[in-house]
């Protein structure tokens, strides 16, 4: 299945753009998604495990399950003080 791929703020920077298409099997869950992309792009880093996630603009889970056709957005960790 094809999912598309929104990347933000570092993690766009870090892969050079902003969306990827992403090939995942069938049943594929997020966390499953996400630990594919950090295979194909190292430059994500461990932030990545801390991303806030979101499948179709709703936020979720890594144990999301992903249907063909779906938006998965990675929002990386906002630190503050």
């Amino acid at each position: 299945m094809r999912i598309r791929t929104r990347l933000f703020a570092s993690f766009r920077e870090a892969v050079g753009q902003g969306e990827l298409s992403l090939d995942a099997p069938d049943g594929a869950t997020v966390g499953q998604a996400v630990e594919q992309l950090r295979a194909s792009y190292p430059g994500l880093g461990p932030a990545v495990q801390q991303a806030m996630l979101a499948v179709n603009q709703e936020y979720v889970g890594p144990d999301f399950r992903l249907h063909d056709g779906d938006e998965l957005a990675l929002i990386p960790p906002v630190s503050g003080g």
